[in-house]
C-alpha cells in the first residue's frame, strides 16, 4: 500500500467532509448505526476468527478483543447518542467589530485528518470513526493486529455506509500492518494530528519520529487514595469498582494508598469485597508502581495526604486520581494539588470516560497539559479560524491615521 498517497486522498477528503452541513454527517452516522446492527454476524464471525487465533493471550486482553452483541449495543447506543449532540463545527465563539463594517468572528472548524493508532479494542474503531464523521475529521485508523479481522469487518461496513450516506470517498481509510505506522507518522504534509493510544515507550517513539503533533495516551496508572476520615462503606466499593469493573481499561485504578490510621481496616475488609479475586500486592519498590491491567493492585501505607498527593504527582501517569474522605477541606487540597487530567472526591476512577462525561464517546485520554486534557469528544476535534468581513478596508487608512480602530463585542 502507498500509505503517502492514501494520507494524501483522506487530506483532500477531509476539506468536503468539513463543508458538509450537520444534517448530511448527522444522516451518515445514522446510516453507519443501522449498518452496524445489520451486519453485525458478519462482525461477530471476524471476531470469533480473531479470538480462536489469539487464545492464549491474557485475559484482559481477549475481554478488550472481544466484541459481541452488548458492545455491538453500546457502540450504537453511543453513535445514536452522538446525533443529539451539539454540532461542534461552525460554532461562533465571539464576534468583534474592529471599526464600521469590519467584523471579525472566530469560528470552530474541523481539525482535518486525525490519525489513531489504537489497540485491540475494536469498539475503539467504531467510537473514534464516529467523533470524525461528527467532528468533520478524515480518519486514518490502525487497530492492534489481534484484531485485525474484526476491524477490517467494522471499517468495510461503515464506510460503505458513509458513503452511502453522501461522505466524500477517502473519508476514512483503515492501515492493516504494522510497517504502515512508520510510514502515516512521517506525512506531515496530510496528517494534522497524531493520537497514539498504548505504552509510555510506544506513545515516545511516536513523538520521537514524527513532525505531526501527537496528543499523547499512554498509561493508565491510576491511584485511589482512602484518607483517614473516609466512610469505609463507602470506600471499599469504591476501590472494588476502580479496580475490577473492567479491569483492562486505562482507568482502571493500580495503586492503593492508605491512610495509617486506616490502613488496617481496610485491608481487612478489602480482599473478601470482589466478586473476582484480586492480588493486593504490599509495595516493596518503585518497580511496583506500574500499570497492570489484571486483577493485581499495589497498596502502600502513607503516613498523611500530603505524601499520598507526593507519591501520586511521581509515580502516577496524571490520568485519573481519587480520593475517599468525609472531609470536604481534605477534598480540596487533593485535588487542586494532584496533577492529574481527572481528579475526584468520593467516586471511582472507572468514570474517565468520554461517554459518562457526556461527550458522545472519545478517541481517548490525553494525560498531557495542553488542551484538549482529559478524555477528548468532540470539542478536542475542532480547532478554530478568524473570519474578517470588511467593505473595502485597508490597512494604510489606519497606518495614515485616516481611519481608526474602535473595538466593540457583538452579540
Amino acid at each position: 500500500m502507498d500509505y503517502k498517497e492514501t494520507a494524501k486522498k483522506v487530506k483532500e477528503a477531509s476539506i468536503m467532509l468539513g463543508a458538509l452541513d450537520e444534517k448530511t454527517r448527522n444522516q451518515a452516522l445514522a446510516a453507519i448505526a443501522d449498518a452496524l446492527t445489520a451486519e453485525k454476524e458478519k462482525i461477530f464471525e471476524a471476531n470469533r476468527k480473531d479470538l480462536e487465533e489469539g487464545a492464549s493471550l491474557p485475559g484482559p486482553i481477549l475481554g478488550r478483543l472481544k466484541f459481541d452483541d452488548h458492545k455491538l449495543e453500546d457502540v450504537v447506543a453511543g453513535i445514536r447518542g452522538m446525533i443529539s449532540l451539539e454540532d461542534p463545527v461552525g460554532k461562533i465563539l465571539f464576534r468583534r467589530e474592529l471599526d464600521r463594517d469590519l467584523i471579525l468572528t472566530r469560528v470552530t472548524c474541523p481539525i482535518g485528518v486525525i490519525g489513531v493508532i489504537f489497540e485491540s479494542r475494536p469498539d475503539a474503531l467504531v467510537q473514534i470513526s464516529s467523533l470524525c464523521v461528527k467532528s468533520g475529521n478524515g480518519s486514518i485508523l490502525k487497530g492492534g493486529s489481534e484484531a485485525r479481522r474484526t476491524n477490517r469487518a467494522l471499517f468495510d461496513v461503515i464506510y460503505k455506509a458513509g458513503l452511502s450516506a453522501g461522505l466524500p470517498e477517502h473519508f476514512s481509510a483503515i492501515i492493516e500492518d504494522r510497517a504502515g505506522i512508520g510510514e502515516i507518522i512521517k506525512c506531515s504534509e496530510s496528517i494534522d494530528l497524531l493520537i497514539p493510544r498504548g505504552s509510555n515507550a510506544f506513545v515516545r517513539y511516536i513523538m520521537d519520529n514524527s513532525d505531526i503533533p501527537v496528543m499523547g495516551h499512554a498509561a493508565g496508572i491510576c491511584h485511589v487514595y482512602v484518607d483517614k476520615d473516609a466512610d469505609l462503606d463507602k470506600a471499599i466499593p469504591i476501590i472494588v469498582d476502580a479496580k475490577t469493573q473492567y479491569v483492562a481499561a486505562c482507568n482502571a485504578a493500580e495503586t492503593l494508598l492508605l491512610h495509617k490510621d486506616i490502613a488496617e481496616q481496610v485491608m481487612k475488609r478489602l480482599p473478601g469485597a470482589s466478586k473476582i479475586p484480586v492480588e493486593y500486592i504490599p509495595a516493596s519498590s518503585e518497580e511496583d508502581f506500574r500499570e497492570y491491567l489484571d486483577y493485581r493492585m499495589t497498596w502502600k501505607t502513607v503516613e498523611n495526604m500530603d505524601e499520598a498527593i507526593a507519591h501520586i504527582n511521581r509515580y502516577g501517569s496524571h490520568h485519573t486520581d481519587s480520593i475517599v474522605t468525609e472531609n470536604e477541606a481534605a477534598a480540596d487540597r487533593f485535588m487542586d494539588l494532584v496533577d492529574s487530567a481527572g481528579v475526584y472526591w468520593n467516586a471511582s476512577t472507572r468514570f474517565a470516560d468520554g461517554f459518562r462525561y457526556g461527550f458522545g464517546a472519545e478517541v481517548g485520554i490525553s494525560t498531557g497539559k495542553m488542551p484538549p486534557r482529559g478524555p477528548v469528544g468532540l470539542d478536542g476535534l475542532v480547532t478554530y479560524k478568524y473570519k474578517l468581513k470588511g467593505k473595502g478596508h485597508i490597512v494604510g487608512d489606519y497606518a495614515s491615521g485616516k481611519r481608526a480602530f474602535h473595538f466593540r463585542e457583538l452579540s
